[in-house]
């Protein structure tokens, strides 16, 4: 409908969409029907047309002038209704253009703050990566400074550990021959008590004290004394190489927690930020399973290897005097013991031609006991020698069985091979019956010294219990170096 002196105008149930202005508002209301919003709120109304006219007052004015101004407006629109309604429902150019420059403003107020924060976030990254990287290299520094450390340690745990296992094993090598030492004077006492008691058999005017017995009486009580003096550094090398294994136990103990220790470490100091098995583990920090200081941690290993070597230092002083009493017994001994040959010496020298002649024999059997030991050993070489060429015959013959069907033929290598193994086991079986003829020919020899040995001491009490009851015995004294516990 178009009424004359009016513009043409149209109401929608919906306000008209532009595609060149945004929406003032998002809310549901905005997109509502203008009619039902004024229907239902008729402040509003009045609302909109004041702002309208409102807005369209650009330029400042006097009083007077906006009163004409309104009443010349109110005048053109109130003979169009229509015109008012479509007025009241849009803006004005000049909140086109604040709306959009306030969006302008908004937009690059909100795109300057997310530039801002976009760069105090980027430069925040770099800060804490590079204080990270920092921190991480300074305890990677820290972990190789203590890997340092811990061989340093190490290798003087090791040091005085292989110093400590050289004292040891020299302590019980001295030890080892004050043993057989001791052991050692166990037969020359016996031999020196069974002599006193031999001698007691002589006859008549023979059953003298003589020089010989004298000897023999103070060679006992020497013997006693250095036995005495053994066993009391014996006693102190025992007690001496507990201690030293003690002082090894912790060495080694200290040695094996810094090998554990150092291989943590070692494989903590090669962690990256890419290695496999990084894992998290929650309040870690702030467990504390500490169990020492680094003052602590050092003192803790110098005072073992003080103590370790304040032990060597006296199991080296004890090797000493072990040393100097070895020599100084096996002297005594020595010297006591040629003492008392001497004297059974001077005591048989009277009645040497007479067993001159027993010895010759004695001698000749001997040595014909010798060579009949040397060809037993040669009758079991060669026996020996035989096993492996009837292990060859009998491999081959049984190597043979395996031959598949017409293959296995009585051919002329079986019929060698079977005459070769007889051939050894006659030759063996001959040989057997040499060594037990052998064997026996060194029994008898055996039988035939014993008897001359007994032909003696019945053909001369007295020479038989000095010479060959004594002086027997007493060939089997130890030597210089085994009273001093060489072998």
């Amino acid at each position: 409908m178009e009424l004359i002196g009016s513009t043409l105008t149209t109401n929608y149930a919906r306000p008209k969409t532009s595609h060149f202005l945004p929406a003032i508002s998002t809310m549901a209301s905005s997109y509502r029907n203008p009619q039902q919003v004024m229907a239902f709120n008729p402040a509003a109304n009045m609302w909109r047309a004041n702002s309208f006219y409102k807005t369209n007052s650009i330029v400042p004015s006097s009083p007077s002038m906006q009163h004409d101004g309104l009443d010349l407006v109110r005048a053109r629109t109130s003979f169009f209704p229509s015109n008012r309604a479509a007025m009241t429902n849009r803006y004005t150019p000049d909140d086109w253009y604040k709306s959009n420059q306030s969006h302008y403003w908004e937009s690059e107020s909100s795109r300057k703050s997310a530039e801002r924060l976009r760069k105090d976030t980027v430069r925040l990254i770099q800060d804490k990566d590079q204080l990270t990287r920092r921190t991480q290299e300074h305890t990677s520094k820290n972990i190789s400074e203590r890997l340092n450390d811990i061989r340093f340690w190490k290798s003087e745990l090791s040091h005085e550990i292989d110093n400590m296992v050289t004292e040891i094993a020299a302590l019980t090598e001295v030890k080892r021959r004050l043993e057989r030492a001791l052991a050692e004077t166990q037969g020359p006492l016996q031999v020196a008590q069974e002599c006193l008691y031999h001698r007691e058999k002589r006859i008549s005017i023979d059953l003298v004290h003589d020089g010989v017995e004298k000897d023999l009486i103070k060679e006992i009580e020497v013997i006693k004394s250095c036995q005495e003096r053994m066993r009391l550094h014996l006693d102190r090398a025992t007690s001496q190489l507990a201690s030293n294994r003690a002082a090894q136990h912790e060495l080694e103990k200290d040695l094996s927690d810094k090998l554990t220790a150092q291989r943590i470490d070692d494989r903590c100091h090669h962690l990256r930020n890419t290695s496999d098995g990084i894992g998290y583990y929650r309040g870690i920090d702030r467990q504390d399973y500490s169990v020492s200081l680094p003052d602590s941690w050092s003192r803790f290993t110098d005072d073992n290897i003080l103590r370790s070597q304040s032990d060597r230092a006296t199991s080296h002083k004890l090797r000493d005097e072990i040393e100097i009493l070895l020599n100084t017994t096996s002297n005594e001994m020595w010297n006591q013991f040629n003492n008392v040959n001497v004297a059974f010496t001077g005591r048989i020298s009277e009645t040497a031609d007479a067993k001159s002649s027993l010895q010759a024999h004695l001698a000749k059997t001997l040595q014909e006991i010798f060579q009949t030991e040397m060809l037993i050993e040669s009758l079991r070489k060669a026996i020996r020698d035989k096993e492996n060429p009837l292990k060859v015959a009998q491999t081959r013959l049984e190597e043979r069985t395996r031959r598949p069907n017409i293959e296995l033929c009585r051919d002329n290598p079986h019929h060698r091979l079977v005459t070769e193994v007889r051939e050894i086991e006659d030759t063996i079986q001959k040989l057997h019956e040499r060594l037990m003829e052998a064997e026996n020919t060194l029994q008898t020899l055996v039988k035939t010294k014993v008897n001359l040995e007994n032909d003696l001491s019945i053909k001369a009490n007295s020479l038989f219990l000095d010479q060959e009851k004594c002086m027997s015995m007493r060939k089997t004294f130890p030597s210089m170096p085994r009273l001093v516990g060489y072998t």
